[in-house]
């Protein structure tokens, strides 16, 4: 027989009207937002800017592709898919490595809407970080199925056929995906064979709402999963947090892994950062 929790309280948001909503609470306490800003080194100052009246108060440099910098006095990444490359930037441990995850979704089709009326969520599979695939409601009508977890062949590869090949090369090398591959074999095929098949995945859909057909879905959008994962295969699950030492490792803080569900959690998650912060730096 099935059984299911039923959560009447369960809410949905547009993430992107949240996350905009944070950057006006910061710049309206006096903070900054800086986009297209592609780090290319940071560096400790070597003397402090010119007409400057604050010295080496703001001893951190970081530079961009641009050539442009800013100045810091300390410093909190939360840098995703190129958190552990911009730890290593930094003169920071490197590990445990990024390899990218991408999540198809599948849309269902505006006369079969009245199928989902709320979020169905399966029971995980406790080996893994991933959810499953899962029905989401959006603010704007739509019902999301998905996602899979297939691994990218790019940190941003948000589409199947995108490749890069000093990705690819990071991730076999550096990482301990080797290890992983041969530890979870059954489940990486069943996964690639889902993304190529929507058959596959219907039929997995239908164990929860068995009306549902093939002829019901399109192909829709995917986000890539920055999964850390250590150099025995392992996938980390917790919370990593790390500097360094020297002049910039005792002055930075690099949020290396914030598991799922991290934008629901992320008020919460900022509170820890502000917490490790503190006390790292004694402010």
């Amino acid at each position: 027989g099935l059984m299911a929790i039923d959560c009447p309280h369960t809410g949905i948001v547009d993430y992107q009207q949240v996350a905009l909503s944070f950057a006006q609470d910061f710049q309206e306490a006096g903070g900054s937002v800086l986009t297209s800003f592609e780090v290319e080194d940071i560096e400790m100052a070597k003397e402090s800017p010119s007409r400057s009246k604050d010295g080496m108060k703001y001893p951190i440099v970081i530079r961009n592709t641009k050539g442009e910098e800013v100045r810091c006095q300390y410093v909190v990444t939360c840098a995703g898919l190129h958190s552990d490359r911009i730890s290593e930037l930094s003169g920071c441990n490197p590990n445990p490595r990024i390899v990218p995850f991408r999540g198809d979704y599948l849309l269902l089709k505006p006369e079969k809407r009245y199928l989902v009326k709320g979020n169905i969520y399966p029971v995980p599979d406790s080996r893994f970080p991933f959810l499953g695939v899962h029905f989401t409601p959006r603010m704007d009508g739509s019902i999301w199925l998905g996602p899979n977890a297939v691994l990218a062949f790019k940190r941003e590869g948000y589409r199947p056929f995108d490749f890069s090949a000093r990705d690819i090369m990071d991730i076999i090398i550096k990482s301990g995906l080797i290890k992983l591959v041969f530890q979870n074999f059954s489940y990486g095929v069943n996964e690639m064979y889902k993304a190529c098949f929507l058959s596959a995945t219907v039929k997995h859909l239908q164990k929860f709402i068995p009306e549902i057909t093939i002829s019901d879905i399109l192909r829709g959008p995917a986000g890539v999963r920055a999964q850390a994962l250590d150099r025995d295969g392992n996938l980390v699950e917790d919370f990593v947090f790390d500097g360094g030492v020297g002049d910039i490792g005792n002055r930075i803080l690099h949020v290396r892994n914030a598991p799922s569900p991290a934008a629901t959690s992320s008020l919460a998650i900022s509170g820890m950062i502000a917490d490790e912060v503190q006390q790292r730096f004694k402010l």
